[in-house]
C-alpha cells in the first residue's frame, strides 16, 4: 500500500450549514461540492478538505480528537477567528477550538504552499504505539512524535497521530473517515485481500474511485484514487 496524500477528513454531522459557515467565513476554505448527502469544503481542491455527510444527531466523538489545518501565519490566522472563541493554546503556534457537534478543529503554524492544509489528524486509541505500528501496514509511514509527544504516522507530509484514551465503539461517531489519495484503488483492493485487512466497500463515482477498509480500532480508511475526469476547484 503507497498513499501519497491526507486527502479529507469525513463526518458524519446533524446539521452541516454552521460548520460550512464556520470554516468559509474565519478559515480560507470554499465550497468545493455539494449535493444532497454531504458538502465538500477546503481551501484547495487538491489538498486536504473536510467532508460533512449529512446523520442523524446527536453524534459521538468516538475516536476522533481533533483535526489541525497548517497555517504559514498563525498570528494572521488567529486574526481571522470570531472575537469570543474559546481557545486551547497548549504550545507556541498551536489553537484548538470547537465548532459545532463535537467539531474541533486546529490550527498549527508551519511551512506550506497551500494555507489550511490539512497538518494532522488526533485520534484516541487504547494504545497509541501498537495502533501506530498497525498504520504501517496500511501503508502510513513511520514518524517521530510530534509536539504533543504522542506517536504517530506520516502520509504525504501531513500526519495522524495517537493519543491516549478509549476511542470505544459508538453507534453514531462523529468520525465518518479517513482519505487518503492513491494512484490505482484497484492495487489497494488486492493489496488488502493479500494482507486479510477486511473491505467496508469500493464505491466508484463520477470523479473518483475508492476502496474503503477498516483500520485499527474500527477508524474507516479510504483510498481514493482522482479519474481524469476529476476537476473540482
Amino acid at each position: 500500500m503507497n498513499p501519497t496524500k491526507l486527502d479529507h477528513v469525513a463526518y458524519w454531522v446533524a446539521d452541516r450549514d454552521p460548520i460550512v459557515a464556520f470554516v468559509t467565513a474565519h478559515l480560507g476554505m470554499h465550497v468545493i461540492d455539494r449535493t444532497d448527502r454531504f458538502t465538500l469544503v477546503g481551501s484547495n481542491a487538491r489538498r486536504g478538505k473536510l467532508t460533512l455527510f449529512d446523520a442523524e444527531g446527536p453524534r459521538d466523538r468516538g475516536a476522533l480528537k481533533h483535526v489541525a489545518l497548517r497555517v504559514s501565519s498563525f498570528d494572521e490566522a488567529l486574526a481571522r477567528l470570531p472575537d469570543g472563541l474559546a481557545l486551547e493554546r497548549p504550545r507556541a503556534g498551536e489553537a484548538y477550538f470547537d465548532v459545532s457537534e463535537g467539531v474541533r478543529l486546529g490550527l498549527v503554524e508551519a511551512e506550506t504552499d497551500v494555507e489550511y492544509d490539512l497538518d494532522h489528524v488526533a485520534l484516541f486509541s487504547a494504545n497509541p504505539e501498537e495502533t501506530a505500528a498497525e498504520y504501517g501496514s496500511l501503508g502510513f509511514g513511520p514518524a517521530a512524535p510530534g509536539p504533543a509527544g504522542c506517536p504517530r504516522v506520516e502520509v504525504g507530509g501531513a500526519w495522524v497521530e495517537f493519543h491516549p484514551g478509549e476511542p470505544g465503539a459508538p453507534e453514531k461517531p462523529l468520525l465518518n473517515h479517513l482519505a487518503v489519495l492513491v494512484d490505482s484503488a484497484d492495487e489497494h483492493i488486492a493489496a488488502a485481500n493479500d494482507l486479510g485487512v477486511e473491505i467496508d466497500d469500493i464505491v466508484d463515482a463520477p470523479n473518483t474511485y475508492a476502496v474503503f477498509l477498516w483500520g485499527p480500532e474500527r477508524v474507516r480508511v479510504e483510498y481514493v484514487e482522482h479519474k481524469p475526469t476529476f476537476s473540482l476547484t
